[in-house]
């Protein structure tokens, strides 16, 4: 059995993205890595260089305009890496995303088991979105709970719309639960970087002209606000995370009032009630969910 991980990244140095803890933390259940680099501004190709492993492969591309509506490009970036993996599963992950080495077994058995069930074509990970810091996570009903990042291999499945998922010439994948997590930190940043990211993420969902937020508010920093009803984090965070975490140098909390632009959906009333019902009352059965995938038992 051969693991293909799988990437894409641009601008990683600039906007924070903890890409080498993504890529390290699978490494070790990996035969090769393939990293679609994106024509950085800042030494992103160079980062992942320096990792040193010979398992890693980067194609150095470009972002084509073209696909800068609706986060498009992430999935071209995404099918343009996938399209180099050999291996018999292929191991996604986005360069936010992080996986905890306690899981490695669990994954590599997963891989194992279904590797003759050719109902299976991917595995479906568990999601915690942290929000603003290492403490502070999202169980709201707005933030999707389970996606599929590993693949099975010669189907002809690709990245999806804005690469949260993956389709198999249109259908949704039958996938099975990994019963691993990734441990999402795509708003985990500095306040002020986090609104350079936002803005860097807005132009490649909305076409030219149709900016999402007005541009004045590029040097105002992004508004956690607020943290309270968020749950805690109690558990222990990938390794490979520990010395990001520890050199954090921003409270999440200071960022209150910063001006911006709209309520955050997770913050809305009816979502914060709808989350309760699920969460408090349900068992964290989801309602109304449009789920990325089908899951096999």
């Amino acid at each position: 059995m051969k693991v293909s991980g799988f990437t894409f990244v641009r601008n990683a140095v600039t906007f924070d993205f903890p890409i080498v803890e993504a890529i390290t933390s699978i490494l070790p259940i990996c035969d090769e890595f393939v990293v679609a680099a994106g024509d950085s501004g800042d030494a992103t190709t160079d980062l992942i260089r320096r990792i040193g492993d010979p398992k890693i492969r980067i194609i150095e591309t470009v972002w084509d305009p073209r696909y800068f509506v609706r986060g498009a490009i992430y999935a071209q970036q995404t099918n343009l890496a996938l399209a180099e993996c050999s291996g018999d599963w292929c191991f996604y992950l986005q360069a936010d995303e992080v996986i905890h080495e306690a899981d490695l077994a669990t994954i590599r058995r997963c891989m194992e088991t279904n590797l003759r069930r050719e109902e299976v074509e991917g595995f479906l990970f568990r999601y915690l979105h942290f929000w603003g810091d290492y403490r502070h996570y999202h169980k709201a009903h707005c933030w999707y709970d389970k996606e599929i990042r590993v693949i099975r291999n010669g189907l002809g499945i690709e990245s999806w719309h804005d690469a949260q998922g993956f389709r198999r010439r249109g259908r949704k994948l039958r996938a099975v639960d990994s019963k691993a997590t990734v441990y999402h930190y795509g708003y985990v940043r500095h306040p002020m970087t986090m609104r350079k990211k936002q803005h860097a993420m807005d132009a490649v969902y909305h076409a030219a002209g149709q900016s999402a937020e007005p541009r004045q508010e590029k040097a105002v920093p992004f508004d956690y606000y607020p943290l309270d009803h968020l749950p805690i984090f109690e558990g222990t965070h990938p390794r490979v995370m520990h010395d990001r975490i520890r050199n954090k140098d921003w409270d999440a909390a200071d960022s209150r009032g910063s001006g911006h632009p709209k309520k955050h959906k997770h913050s809305k009333v009816s979502q914060r009630v709808l989350s309760f019902v699920e969460n408090k009352l349900l068992g964290g059965r989801r309602l109304w969910d449009n789920k990325n995938y089908v899951e096999l038992p």
